[in-house]
């Protein structure tokens, strides 16, 4: 299977699981955009080339997030998607710290050759610039998404959901992919000659996410999956 087709697949499986959480109810989704936050900082170490852009597996769960966001701001408010983002960013805290505190453990004999040990040490040891530019990036894109969505919604009186949908999600997409870069690899992955081209390259992958998740959006405003009143905040 082509990497380009497990891509669409992992697109539609992340955003429906979002959908399908949101139908749950509100704290569903909050858990899984918590979840996504957390795996999002751990499949960022996972390359591969998809329609001939570099790409990490780290994307996908970002473009989740922004979703799930967008949908709890249309559905609950702005305040209730900047509670999403701060709970997303509290599980990315936590993981940081526990794993960091893991890997100082000394291992058992019973792990020999210190195998598991060494995995979990090349998985979690992190550059504490990347990670700083990262968590930073998050906190000012997503606050950006939300602002920008709720902005568009104020102004047009809550018509062209895609507008909102997609303006919000473009515009904060660029400024955390310019922000990370910059910030975070400019100098350790990426020097003046390619930075623009990793910009270009993600920034590309982010778009094509963005489309495909207006669909969704819209399909939380049907009877089929917007949630019961009681499953609400």
């Amino acid at each position: 299977m082509s990497n380009e087709i497990i891509f669409i697949i992992q697109i539609l499986i992340g955003l429906g699981f979002t959908l399908i959480a949101f139908r749950i109810g509100f704290h569903w989704l909050l858990a899984l955009i918590a979840v996504q936050a957390v795996l999002m900082n751990i499949f960022v170490l996972k390359m591969m080339n998809i329609f001939s852009l570099e790409v990490t597996g780290g994307n996908v769960l970002y473009a989740s997030i922004f979703l799930g966001t967008d949908i709890i701001c249309e559905h609950f408010g702005k305040e209730k998607a900047r509670q999403a983002v701060w709970i997303g960013f509290f599980a990315s805290v936590f993981l940081i710290v526990m794993s960091q505190l893991i890997i100082l453990y000394t291992p058992s004999v019973l792990d020999e050759g210190n195998f598991l040990h060494n995995t979990l040490a090349t998985i979690f040891e992190t550059t504490p610039r990347i990670v700083a530019a990262s968590m930073a990036s998050y906190l000012i894109s997503q606050h950006l998404d939300i602002s920008i969505f709720n902005f568009i919604k104020k102004t047009t009186k809550g018509k062209f959901l895609w507008l909102r949908n997609n303006a919000s999600t473009l515009i904060s997409q660029l400024v955390d992919t310019v922000f990370f870069t910059f910030v975070g690899l400019y100098g350790i992955v990426a020097n003046a000659e390619n930075v623009w081209q990793i910009i270009l390259f993600t920034y590309l992958l982010k778009v094509i996410i963005a489309l495909v998740d207006t669909p969704f959006i819209y399909l939380s405003k049907t009877s089929l999956f917007k949630p019961k009143k009681a499953n609400q905040v």
